[in-house]
């Protein structure tokens, strides 16, 4: 029986899906979606004794990976590439019992990651979490006479994980004062001005900026009780 010599690592049997029409040569089947080379001769599987093998298409590499380790018996399923001028794998043959004992595997496997993803989901929650407390502490600390919801609020939109926010930035993560305050000013010119409004009707962003300087600061002084300047 012939091997895969297309694929010199594998060591599995060689069964074709042939291009075109063919006839076993043993019982004169035909046509054949599957053939196997015996002597120069084509065979139909169950002349071939792999018959009772089932074909699991290409596509699920530890699906594919395990049913083969599982089977006693498997074969590599090729076609000729006409255009490429060589044979390329369509799937293997494996016996079905190895099959289902391959997808109980996989699926072990892929409710072993879901349980993971679930643990590392609720560490990260607690992790952001203290990371959103913190930086709403040192809000408060650098503006006293900020709410403390207002202070909860800023901290948990700039910490967003993944949003790219100041407070996902090195510095953010650090709790530098720069980043604690880029926090703040940057909340104080979006819900306390008409900054928005501003950039709706054209009003170039430096422009517009500059215009609310006086109002961002009014608010930051309120908030510290001394004065800085942010514009």
């Amino acid at each position: 029986m012939a091997r895969l010599a297309t694929h010199p690592s594998d060591t599995g049997l060689l069964v074709i899906q042939p291009l075109r029409r063919k006839q076993c040569a043993a019982c004169r089947r035909g046509p054949l979606p599957l053939l196997v080379v015996e002597g120069g001769a084509p065979r139909c599987l169950d002349c071939a004794d792999l018959g009772h093998l089932v074909f699991l298409p290409r596509g699920d590499t530890a699906l594919t990976r395990r049913s083969r380790e599982e089977s006693g018996l498997s074969a590599v399923v090729v076609r000729f590439n006409r255009r490429r001028s060589r044979y390329e794998r369509q799937g293997v043959l494996v016996e079905e019992t190895a099959l289902a004992r391959a997808e109980e595997r996989c699926l072990a496997d892929a409710e072993a990651r879901r349980r993971r993803r679930a643990r590392d989901a609720r560490r990260r929650a607690v992790q952001d979490a203290r990371f959103t407390e913190a930086f709403a502490a040192e809000i408060r600390r650098l503006f006293p006479g900020c709410p403390a919801e207002r202070a909860e609020a800023i901290a948990t939109h700039a910490s967003v994980r993944g949003s790219g926010r100041v407070g996902r930035s090195a510095a953010g993560r650090a709790l530098s004062e720069g980043a604690v305050v880029s926090a703040v000013v940057a909340a104080v010119r979006h819900l306390d001005t008409p900054y928005d409004r501003l950039l709706m009707s054209g009003v170039p962003r430096h422009e517009a900026r500059r215009r609310i300087a006086v109002a961002v600061e009014a608010v930051l002084r309120g908030w510290r009780g001394a004065g800085a300047d942010v514009g």
